[in-house]
């Protein structure tokens, strides 16, 4: 996980901000904007001319999130990571000038000290989990944005950078690190928490940055990290600059970044306006997504809307619709609904999927999406912003069932919903006149977005995780492309789970959810991140698979959060008493 480096002068004792893991969750807001920001600074008042915008870490020290800590030396919290948040996406969306990111802090000598330790301490098991989940998804988008959207981001670190705060440069491009002959990068929560580096430290380190393993052992466990012609050296940053020179030299980087990128400049963005949500304590409901809770059973049904209105004519049309284009509301509805779910209703453990409308609508929608994406900044990034939010489903720690009934729409893009499940059913057979429309029978369609438009973590399509190793069934789909599926041979085709009939139908459905219900939300949790990554590990894998899972493990070890551990004991002057057992 991720730290702050206050000294033990500097931090207060763990315990008196300490809560227990039963303490009661505080209800999470994603919403926020530019002027609401508390924490980061977003200027762009050179992009129009430069194509460089500037992020700029300020954070309030009584601006946490949740009560019961002060965010000291830009140390940060899960409010924090949500401005971030917002702004890797307008940055994405509402300004297409902007070429090249600078990530710095505005206080001296303090880039970032990671994570509030006082925050870890006092949080319960899912609070942390998520936070660091939250993050991870977040640094990911950075790197995304790098590679897919012409937006290089740099990183400036004009002072010292700490456990999360190396790991959010880690995220960025490029590092430059200030030689003053005190600023260093470290990753000290092995020896100083008794935790892992978990929003991707150890993995970007090597993976990434190409640290000779010995080299990242190392400094995985030396607290002071390094700095200067050692860093440089090591690979831990790209290059250290004076401070006479700094600004200048910084500026120059970022200039020739923004040179380099292939990202229009005379384009005009579109607003992302705040989303209109209707909530209750039996749901949620936007224009295109709704989530309906039952709680009784411990499951959400989560229905996604098709297209309600005539598909685009031009490009014109889709920048004119803006954040009104459907692919575009229908992602940010339900990319905020995910996340609500995951942090705010931890006992709705299995969540049921549905869509409805029609399949031609659909995928008319999608052809518009195929047709521009390589020639349109906006198309592109919907594109990929479908894609990031299908990335956050997989990573999410619900069991996902996906229902493909009379009136659905799993076609193309949307069918990615349903590939995404752990199990997928569908109808064969009509439902009465009333639920069905026009008495027609379910029916699902591959489209070519189905073989590469929105790879997994793992590098794979979700075709291709399904059947892994039988490249030549994924092939043979291919020639299904644009064909209307009914159920039965759906399920012959391996594309769903079980095809029950009209009759058997209610109760089929019935047992299997009660049967999911009854099995241990922690078995079931381990089980499905197994089954859903299958194959090769990539980078960004084995951050949500391999590390956050050691993680997630030692979070709840006494050696870091019992009453003696290392993140408890932070701070007090006395040292974290281990259990010496190696397990």
């Amino acid at each position: 996980m991720t730290t702050t480096s206050m000294s033990t002068t500097e931090a207060e004792p763990a315990t008196a901000a300490a809560a227990p893991d039963t303490a009661e969750t505080p209800a999470v807001s994603f919403d926020t904007s530019p002027e609401q920001y508390r924490h980061w600074v977003l200027d762009l008042s050179q992009a129009a001319d430069t194509g460089v915008a500037w992020l700029r870490l300020d954070i309030a020290e009584d601006g946490g999130i949740v009560p019961g800590y002060e965010l000291k030396m830009n140390s940060y919290d899960l409010g924090v990571d949500i401005e971030l948040y917002d702004a890797t996406q307008r940055l994405r969306f509402e300004h297409p000038e902007v070429r090249a990111v600078v990530v710095t802090s505005a206080k001296d000598r303090n880039f970032c000290a990671g994570a509030n330790i006082r925050m870890l301490a006092q949080s319960s098991h899912p609070w942390k989990v998520n936070f660091c989940k939250f993050t991870n998804e977040t640094r990911n988008g950075i790197e995304d944005a790098t590679a897919n959207s012409g937006q290089t981001w740099i990183a400036a670190v004009n002072g010292t950078a700490a456990g999360g705060g190396y790991e959010l440069a880690l995220a960025c491009e490029q590092i430059l690190l200030i030689d003053d002959n005190s600023s260093a990068v470290s990753l000290p929560e092995v020896p100083l928490l008794g935790v892992l580096p978990g929003t991707g430290g150890l993995t970007r380190v090597t993976d990434k940055r190409r640290v000779r393993k010995d080299r990242a052992d190392v400094f995985a466990t030396r607290p002071e990290g390094v700095r200067g012609k050692q860093a440089v050296e090591w690979k831990f940053v790209d290059e250290t600059i004076p401070k006479r020179s700094w600004d200048e030299t910084v500026t120059a980087r970022a200039a020739s970044a923004a040179a380099q990128s292939s990202r229009p400049a005379d384009a005009t963005g579109i607003a992302l306006p705040p989303l209109q949500r209707d909530e209750t304590a039996d749901g949620i409901r936007y224009r295109y997504v709704s989530a309906d809770f039952d709680r009784e059973r411990g499951l959400v049904e989560i229905t996604v809307l098709g297209p309600d209105g005539g598909v685009p004519e031009s490009l014109a049309r889709v920048h004119e619709l803006g954040a009104d284009f459907w692919p575009l509301a229908m992602t940010r509805e339900l990319d905020d609904l995910v996340l609500r779910l995951r942090a705010n209703e931890l006992e709705l453990g299995t969540w049921v999927l549905r869509t409805r409308g029609d399949v031609e609508d659909a995928l008319a929608m999608e052809r518009v999406i195929a047709e521009h994406s390589r020639d349109d900044w906006l198309v592109n990034e919907v594109r990929h912003y479908f894609k990031r939010v299908l990335k956050r489903l997989d990573v999410t720690s619900r069991s996902l069932i996906a229902l493909i009934e009379p009136g659905s729409c799993f076609a193309g893009a949307l069918l990615e919903l349903a590939l995404a499940c752990d199990r997928q059913y569908m109808l064969d057979g009509t439902l009465d006149e009333e639920g069905s429309e026009q008495g027609d029978e379910a029916q699902i369609m591959l489209s070519d977005s189905n073989f590469g438009a929105f790879p997994m973590s793992n590098g794979l399509t979700r075709l291709a995780s399904r059947f892994y190793g039988d490249d030549e069934h994924v092939e043979a789909l291919r020639g299904e492309v644009g064909r209307r599926i009914e159920a039965r041979e759906a399920l012959d085709l391996g594309l769903v789970t079980d095809a029950p009939d009209d009759i058997d139908w209610d109760d089929e459905i019935r047992i299997m959810l009660e049967e999911r219900a009854s099995l241990s939300p922690d078995a079931l949790t381990g089980m499905e991140a197994n089954h859903r990554f299958v194959g090769p590990e990539t980078m960004e894998s084995r951050i949500f698979s391999r590390l956050t899972a050691w993680q997630n493990w030692i979070f709840v070890r006494p050696n870091a959060s019992g009453p003696e551990g290392a993140l408890r004991r932070y701070g007090t002057g006395r040292k974290a008493e281990f259990d010496r057992k190696r397990v």
